[in-house]
């Protein structure tokens, strides 16, 4: 049963932003992600925590409260789209933009203020997204183009025996170093506009962990809003510290979810045997890296 709770002191003077997080055992990461937020505007912002646990969680309750964030509990994990689109169906009319984020990341300063005045100075923009460093200082390839059924094929079946292989480089590749619009834009961090989220329906519920991003991104774009990297708005990502007990699980959902994707974006029954190809592709993939880690864990 989906809970939703106010904790904290409410902001009383129309926000037109708003932050979305989503937890799952992320109590030892929010205060940090809090703490820092601060700093990344001047606006007066509305905060809002789902928690994914399959019950409430004291603790991750506890913390948001401390930050005067809004606390919702979905009762059960349905994925990180499906607690994002309950929590911006609760915004009220004023939130113009919602800023959609992980829990374990950092702001820089000013950096949802960058993101936001990039958005009101693009009216075509339905999301921009900030230059996403890792806790080492390496940019990660958070702005990558559109992948398609001929590159997943060919980095399903060949990026283990032929890491070099140029369709593997093109799934990889991220589209840019450089500001500009691009194919899609990670959910790590991304600041949507509000009536666009609305008019493509928010995130595809259909799936659960990973490409929810792609797929949102490939839907504004085809519903004519530009997907915009800002590199002068940085944060930083300390990484899946909430998945990483579950590597090969892990891996199965992105290679499901790919799946789900481009099938989604190639229909047509004459792409069948391409669908096929990149079904069989992914789940031998799978299976390779499967043995792989169990061998080296004997």
């Amino acid at each position: 049963m989906i809970s939703d709770r106010s904790t904290g002191s409410a902001d009383t003077t129309s926000p037109r932003v708003a932050v979305v997080t989503v937890s799952y055992n992320s109590h030892d990461v929010l205060d940090e992600f809090f703490q820092t937020l601060t700093k990344a505007t001047d606006e007066t912002i509305l905060r809002l925590l789902v928690d994914n646990k399959p019950r409430t969680d004291s603790a991750t309750e506890r913390i948001a409260g401390s930050f005067g964030a809004r606390y919702l509990s979905m009762g059960s994990n349905r994925g990180y789209g499906a607690a994002v689109n309950f929590a911006a169906r609760t915004l009220p009319a004023s939130i113009d933009w919602i800023l959609i984020c992980n829990p374990d990341l950092t702001f820089e300063e000013t950096s949802l203020d960058t993101l936001v005045r990039r958005g009101d100075a693009e009216p075509d923009a339905g999301a921009i997204g900030p230059a996403i460093h890792t806790e080492s200082g390496e940019v990660y390839p958070s702005a990558r183009a559109i992948p398609s059924l001929r590159t997943g094929i060919g980095h399903a079946l060949l990026s283990e025996v032929w890491p070099a292989n140029p369709w593997t480089a093109a799934y990889r590749h991220d589209s840019t170093t450089d500001s500009g619009s691009v194919g899609w834009l990670s959910g790590a961090c991304l600041l949507v506009r509000r009536s666009a989220f609305d008019r493509i329906g928010g995130f595809d519920e259909g799936f659960f962990m990973y490409f929810e991003d792609v797929d949102l991104g490939y839907r504004l774009g085809k519903a004519g809003f530009a997907n915009i990297y800002e590199p002068r708005a940085v944060v930083v990502h300390s990484g899946a510290h909430s998945t990483s007990a579950h590597a090969s699980r892990m891996l199965t959902a992105h290679h499901e979810s790919a799946k789900r994707f481009l099938s989604k974006k190639y229909p047509g029954w004459f792409f069948w045997p391409m669908r096929l190809a990149l079904k069989l592709g992914l789940d031998a993939r799978v299976r390779y890296l499967d043995r792989r880690s169990r061998k080296a864990n004997t």
